[in-house]
């Protein structure tokens, strides 16, 4: 079937096929959480972005292969509720974002700065450090050497917009910044976008609405 990226908690995982990556979205918790497992199709290793919520549900996607990592893409709650018990039920490294590991109550194996580099199996993500959100999110580059790039945004960069700032001037002045300099300008409009909630966009579907944001200022 083909990948659609909409899925609802309770519901079934959609599964993005690439020539050297799978893509499993699935939506867990109150707040409709998406998490990202990804496989390594040339050596099966798995890891997951987000475990937002649902252990059960997130180990029952995981399955017996296990995973060799979790990222978590920054600080808030939502982000992180099943993180423990996925931890002690896969023994996972975790990463997280340099400037947001400490709010984070499971122990952050390896702290992450932009441009830095996780690998899963023969596949490698790049992170890029966002500031405005939280001081430390990360976003997760596929540069998929079969075709367009896929990014993990985490709650950074939404259809229709960049992430909440809670009306905060200065923060949402770096966010934009930062998610124009760091992705709009050096990602092709073909990137396919993988929020931390709701559904999947493409940079070209929200480039044109940037003026807009910086307007009415969220």
């Amino acid at each position: 079937m083909t990948y659609s990226g909409a899925v609802k908690v309770g519901g079934r995982a959609d599964v993005h096929e690439l020539t050297d990556l799978m893509i499993s979205k699935v939506a867990v918790g109150p707040m409709n959480n998406n998490a990202y497992l990804l496989r390594c199709r040339a050596t099966g290793e798995q890891l997951l972005i987000d475990a937002a919520n649902e252990a059960g549900t997130l180990l029952r996607l995981i399955g017996d292969d296990s995973i060799a990592s979790v990222v978590t893409t920054h600080r808030h709650g939502d982000h992180w509720q099943a993180l423990a018990e996925v931890v002690a039920a896969t023994g996972a490294r975790t990463y997280a974002g340099r400037y947001d590991a400490e709010g984070i109550p499971v122990p952050t194996d390896v702290l992450v700065d932009d441009n830095g580099t996780i690998r899963v199996g023969q596949v490698t993500l790049t992170a890029r450090h966002l500031v405005g959100h939280t001081p430390g999110s990360i976003a997760l580059v596929y540069d998929d050497p079969h075709g367009a790039p896929h990014l993990f945004t985490g709650d950074c960069l939404f259809p229709g917009g960049v992430g909440n700032t809670h009306k905060d001037p200065e923060a949402f002045a770096s966010l934009l910044r930062d998610v124009e300099t760091k992705l709009f300008d050096q990602l092709p409009d073909e990137t396919w976008v993988y929020p931390g909630h709701g559904h999947d966009t493409t940079l070209g579907d929200e480039r044109p609405q940037l003026p807009e944001w910086r307007a009415r200022g969220w």
